[in-house]
Parts: C-alpha cells; sequence; structure tokens
C-alpha cells in the first residue's frame, strides 16, 4: 500500500492549484485524474464552440504573477482549446504531472479511525493510503447519461458535449440533431449550424442567452490586468470574483428614472456578458423588476429571429432571466434564420424514442439524423461524489449526510467525516464566483488548516456540528428572498416527501465568504474539531 499525506481527486483547476501548493507546503502529494491528461472540464468538454463564460483575464489563477505575466489570452472569452493549452503550460512549468496518475478512478475510501488516515481502492484494485482526502472534482463533471428509448439501434453517430471524443468527429454534410439548449447546448448549436447539411434543434425549455461579445483581447487590457497592484486581493474582494465586463455597480430599479433605465438595459446588451444579470441590484429579488429585464431580452430575441413563430418559441416564458444560468452566446438567435436550421418544441410533445434512422416524436413526426449530439447537463455538486464509495468510520457517505440537501462548513468539509476536503462544494460561493479563483481560495484555506494541525500536533479536523448547522442556516438566510429559489435549476435541492428546497451555493458573496473564512482562521479556525494527538508523518 503506499501512502501520502494528501490524495487529491482531480487536475483540473482545482486539482493542479492542490498540487502546487501542499507541495510547496512539504506534503506527499499524489493526483488521481480519470482523464488521460490534466483539464479536468476542459479536458471533456471540447466540442465545438466550447467557450468560457467568464472573462480570460479573470478566469485564471491568481497565485503566481510570474504566471500571469507569461500568459497571454488571445481572446475576452478563451475557448476550450485556448483553455487546455494554459491548464497544459501550468502543469509544465510547475512540473506537476510527475504528481499525477493518468487514467485512474478512484473507486472507494474508507476512514481508518485507528490509524487516523483513509485507505482507498483505485478501479484497478490499487491500495493507497492517505492523511487527508481532498476532492477537486468540480460540480458540473458527473454528466447526465442520455436515457432514451431505442438509443441502441441508432445506426448512426452519437456523442455528449460533456464527454466529447478526442479523435475527430464529422460534421460536415450531415444531418444532425443536437438535443438540449443549455449553455452547452447553445454553444454547440451556434457553431455547428454553418457546418451541418441540416441541423435539428431540440427544445424543450428555452433558455435566456444574451451576447457575449467575444473579441480579440486588445494589449491595453492586457496590459491593465497583468499589471494591477494586489489583483488577486483585489477580485477575492468583489461579489463574483470577476471584474470585467460587468455594469458599474447597480442601485435598485426604482432609484432611476425611466430614461436611465433604458440606457442602462441597452448600454449592458452592447457591453455583453454576464452583466445582464446585474443591469438593476433588485432584478434578482423582486419579480416586477426581473420581468423588465426578462421582456428586454425576449424583445431582442424577437428582432433577431425573423419567423415570429421560432422567436416566440425561443422566448423563455416558465423563469425569470437570471434563475436559471444565463447563457452567452455569438450568434445562437440568429442561427434560427439559417435555412438549413430547423428548431423542434418537444415540450408538448416530447421524444418518443430513437429509431435506427434518427428520432421519432410522441405525436409520430420522424427526423432523420446521422449525427446526434446529446447536451443534457451534469448532475450537479454531488454527482461526481456520488460516484465514488466514500465512507466514514460509522459507515455512512457524504449522501447520507446530504440527503435533505448539503450541511457542510464553509462548503469545504462535512461534519463526521474527518480530514476530507470537498473544494467549491455546496455552501461555498461556489458556481456563482470565477471557478478558477474559487478553487484557489478553497486550495488556500485547506492548506492553511492542515498546516494550523501540523502546529498544534493535530491529526484529524472536521466541522463542530454545531458550526456546521450556523452555516448552513446562514447559506440559508442568505438565499431565502431569492426568486432564483423558487425555480427549479441544477442549484437547489428539493426533498420530494415536502417539497421543501435548498438553495446549494452560497450567495452572499465571495467578498464576504473569504472575510468571514479569514476571520476564522484568525480566531484558531473556530469551528472546526481537532482530534488526535502525533507527528504528522507518512
Amino acid at each position: 500500500m503506499t501512502m501520502f499525506d494528501v490524495v487529491v481527486v482531480g487536475a483540473g483547476f482545482g486539482g493542479l492549484y492542490a498540487i502546487e501548493r501542499l507541495r510547496r507546503d512539504g506534503l506527499s502529494v499524489v493526483a488521481l485524474e480519470s482523464a488521460s491528461d490534466v483539464g479536468g472540464v476542459w479536458f471533456h468538454n471540447r466540442y465545438p464552440g466550447a467557450r468560457v463564460d467568464i472573462e480570460s483575464l479573470d478566469y485564471c489563477y491568481q497565485f503566481s504573477s510570474e504566471l500571469t505575466h507569461e500568459w497571454r489570452w488571445s481572446e475576452r472569452y478563451a475557448a476550450q482549446d485556448e483553455l487546455l493549452r494554459y491548464l497544459n503550460f501550468v502543469a509544465d512549468k510547475f512540473e506537476l504531472r510527475r504528481h499525477i496518475r493518468f487514467n485512474t478512478t478512484l473507486a472507494g475510501a474508507r476512514w481508518r479511525p485507528d490509524q487516523a488516515r483513509y485507505a482507498l481502492t483505485t478501479h484497478t484494485g490499487e491500495a493507497l493510503s492517505c492523511r487527508f482526502l481532498m476532492l477537486a472534482t468540480g460540480n458540473l463533471s458527473a454528466a447526465r447519461i442520455p436515457n432514451f428509448a431505442g438509443l441502441a439501434s441508432f445506426e448512426g453517430e452519437w456523442v455528449q458535449t460533456s464527454d466529447w471524443p478526442e479523435r475527430d468527429v464529422q460534421i460536415e454534410g450531415r444531418r444532425v440533431a443536437v438535443i438540449g439548449t443549455g449553455s452547452s447546448g447553445v454553444q454547440a448549436i451556434t457553431a455547428i449550424a454553418p457546418r451541418a447539411q441540416q441541423l435539428y434543434v431540440f427544445q424543450r425549455t428555452p433558455n435566456f442567452s444574451v451576447p457575449a461579445r467575444n473579441a480579440p483581447l486588445s494589449d491595453e487590457a492586457y496590459a491593465a490586468a497583468v499589471n494591477m497592484p494586489d489583483r488577486r486581493e483585489m477580485l477575492l474582494g468583489t461579489p463574483v470574483g470577476s471584474v470585467f465586463g460587468l455594469p458599474a455597480p447597480a442601485l435598485n430599479y426604482a432609484e432611476y428614472s425611466e430614461a436611465a433605465r433604458a440606457e442602462r438595459l441597452q448600454a449592458q446588451w452592447a457591453l455583453g456578458g454576464q452583466g445582464m444579470n446585474r443591469v438593476f441590484a433588485d432584478q434578482g429579488l423582486d419579480l416586477a423588476v426581473n420581468a423588465v429585464v426578462s421582456e428586454f431580452v425576449r424583445e431582442k430575441i424577437r428582432e433577431l429571429v425573423k419567423d415570429p413563430a421560432v422567436a416566440e418559441q425561443l422566448c423563455p416564458q416558465d423563469h425569470p432571466i437570471g434563475t436559471r444560468r444565463l447563457c452567452l452566446d455569438t450568434g445562437y438567435y440568429e442561427t434560427f434564420n439559417r435555412d438549413n436550421v430547423a428548431l423542434v418544441n418537444v415540450a408538448g410533445d416530447p421524444i418518443e424514442e430513437i429509431t435506427p434512422t434518427g428520432i421519432q416524436l410522441r405525436g409520430g413526426a420522424k427526423y432523420e439524423v446521422e449525427l446526434i449530439v446529446f447536451a443534457l447537463g451534469f448532475h450537479a455538486f454531488r454527482g461526481a461524489m456520488d460516484r465514488i464509495d466514500i465512507r466514514n468510520a460509522a459507515g455512512a457517505s457524504i449522501s447520507d449526510a446530504w440527503r435533505r440537501g448539503p450541511r457542510t462548513l464553509l462548503g469545504l468539509m462535512t461534519a463526521g467525516f474527518p480530514n476530507l476536503f470537498h473544494l467549491t462544494g455546496p455552501g461555498s460561493p461556489s458556481v456563482l464566483t470565477n471557478m478558477a479563483l474559487m478553487n484557489e481560495q478553497h486550495v488556500d484555506f485547506a492548506a492553511d488548516l492542515i498546516a494550523y494541525m501540523r502546529a498544534v500536533d493535530a491529526e484529524t479536523i472536521e466541522p463542530e456540528l454545531a458550526a456546521q448547522d450556523v452555516w448552513t442556516d446562514e447559506v440559508t438566510r442568505a438565499a431565502s428572498t431569492l426568486l432564483r429559489l423558487n425555480v427549479d435549476n441544477y442549484m437547489v435541492h428539493v426533498n420530494a416527501d415536502d417539497g421543501s428546497r435548498v438553495f446549494m451555493p452560497y450567495t452572499g458573496g465571495l467578498a464576504r465568504f473569504n472575510a468571514t473564512c479569514r476571520a476564522i482562521a484568525a480566531d484558531g479556525f473556530k469551528g472546526f474539531v481537532f482530534g488526535g494527538k502525533g507527528e504528522m508523518r507518512s
């Protein structure tokens, strides 16, 4: 059995930085990565059109000024291939690959209280042991698998945006179907349409999408970012860990004149990006205010799509803007003006089955295609953890502890599971922030916690149950007035028995969260229980 101080699961943004920081702290560390190389979500999501929806200058590591100056982003929103090159560059620069076991999946982990260690088993049966287990598995990494009747009979080819093949997938000259119109679907549809002979877009629920306004990154913008003093601290002091592409701080809707409201809406549409969620400070809280922004975007859709009937089908009516993930696009709605693109609304006439030659709806309509692209999204937050059989001393799993919604301290640890870190988990700002920076922040807090344990000669660490309850209540309180809480989306856990709803990320913002973490650390990591005595050696 091979023994380590820390085993990290995953080699994406979080996993790579965890290796670098923990190794720098003098710990023996290995990362287990199921893929054949680094990159995480940017390794698997290599579908046509895949692109980040946070500005490239923010969506990157901030821990190394040297790294910041060495990498020059080419576009405002980096494409998947550039992001993957960046993560490979980081892995090479800091010589991280020698600490990673590729093509290796963690199958199970058992906490051994007599040893204060986890006993791990990989999918090949290899045994490892570690004092700390750090899950850098991501919140959007466990893909939803297509489960359509007849799929096995399909004589064409089918692929998933979430696990796109490394080989070339032929699109030119083929009849293609895309099923799903979330963020990945929007990007893939826009990129596939000009290449396919015919594209059928199967839409169950339309989502709001706004222009990304992607463009080459100017020398001025690059220089301003990399030469900004204390850039990392500045980003940690913002609500979402990002400064580019956002409107000036918003006032409540009522505080603007009618002319100023119209000007602000149009200015943000012209700027593009996620700022459409922040045109007015109260649009996420007040349904009437949100309706103004929602209808503004619907009117833009009607202007962009020539066929009025198609435009109306593309206009979301079942949820306020920003209550589901806002998509960014480069010409998505204009795609439906193409002669070779057809929208198939399956909300009222769902897909009945996949046939050998295509797709058949319940009403009998048939669409013959040669390639099906599934853009079905992910089992968010706990999906990747549920695929690993992690058990504590009592034989319980994280899923058992989170049955009625996640309960964590700072989104990082769960009571009853010593020495187990789940980076950017529920209860942290997580997917509501710049995830590159969020991973850095969480890794640093975990590493500082481990260093403190070494200083006080402790062997185990886990949250106090009372402290975890207080933090979980704070997460609930922060989200209690959000419109988003009452809309079904991947951030909301719904209990089947009584319909109670739990909003999983912390909505108080990264700045407040980071300040809370620092205050806890300064107070001897108050709220955490330290146990055991003895040196920490592997």
